[in-house]
């Protein structure tokens, strides 16, 4: 019997190890270690808040569907493809799934599998400013509508922005990239660079601080629908079930919810929300399930 119990401690203890020192490797008792399926998720081209909140995401979905689907080994890419090339990631990168906007305007249909549940509540659609600290006169409350639409806004190539806004009649200057945006605000290529709200602190930290001429708007939000969604690889069906059938159960659980708040409880209060003039945009490329968003504070 001594030796029994101890066996089984051993094999708790063994357990437990697993889960510490292999983190996203999730090793359950009731499915054999054969069934591990590997999971290339590409994480690029993101600030490093999405980079760990979408991770851990995916990490929870797969957690929550070992039993339905078997283990999993997340192989997570953080590789940069500037510009167009995002659009390669399945068919020239093999990748098997990222999360991106709904309407990502690199894919074409039949491109990706979209799974249509949006992983952080379109807080990515609250567009903060990042500004030159001598233009904070420009975003007051009291600037008209068509004096913001003159201000030039600063967009990396490619990215779904500059088409949504000068499709609002917006003057934009689409170049460069992500890593180069705020040299070029601080040389006065630009009035502004925008942000969504579950970022644009963290990108500020990491990136624009550096620059000292450069602040965050206190006064102004533009807001359009703008989920983050997961696209898988249009090889891999089953895959896309199991993103889907988990990314249910979670939101049902609530650890979807649970993660969120732990990136985001305060993010209202933080970023002065409930204070800005909100500046609501169309955004002709958001799928037809998305197209009801709007600006709900209440969500957060």
């Amino acid at each position: 019997m001594f030796n029994i119990i101890n066996i089984g401690i051993a094999f708790l203890m063994l357990m437990f190890c697993n889960q510490k020192n292999n983190q996203k490797t999730m090793l359950e008792p009731q499915v054999k270690q054969t069934d591990t399926t590997i999971v290339d998720f590409w994480n690029g081209n993101r600030s490093e808040i999405r980079k760990d909140y979408e991770c851990e995401v995916l990490n929870a979905i797969l957690t929550a569907t070992v039993l339905e689907f078997g283990l999993f080994k997340i192989e997570e890419s953080v590789t940069e493809y500037p510009g167009l090339e995002e659009s390669d990631v399945f068919s020239k990168r093999q990748h098997h799934l990222f999360v991106t906007v709904a309407g990502n305007q690199k894919f074409n249909p039949g491109d990706f599998i979209m799974i249509a549940q949006p992983i952080a509540r379109n807080l990515l659609g609250y567009r903060i400013p990042i500004i030159k600290t001598t233009d904070m006169n420009k975003f007051h409350s009291t600037v008209s509508l068509s004096q913001l639409q003159q201000l030039k806004n600063g967009v990396p190539v490619s990215w779904s922005d500059a088409t949504i806004f000068r499709h609002n009649r917006y003057n934009v200057a689409e170049e460069g990239d992500f890593d180069d945006v705020f040299e070029r605000l601080a040389d006065g290529k630009f009035d502004y660079t925008c942000f969504g709200a579950n970022e644009v602190r963290s990108v500020f930290k990491s990136r624009a601080s550096k620059y000292k001429t450069l602040t965050q708007d206190e006064n102004t939000m533009f807001f359009y629908p703008f989920p983050l969604v997961f696209y898988v690889n249009p090889q891999m069906p089953d895959l896309a079930k199991r993103i889907e059938f988990g990314l249910s159960k979670i939101t049902e659980s609530g650890v979807l919810d649970t993660i969120f708040n732990s990136y985001y409880a305060n993010i209202v209060e933080e970023l002065g929300l409930q204070n800005r003039n909100v500046i609501l945009l169309e955004n002709p490329l958001i799928p037809q399930e998305f197209s009801h968003l709007k600006p709900n504070l209440t969500d957060f």
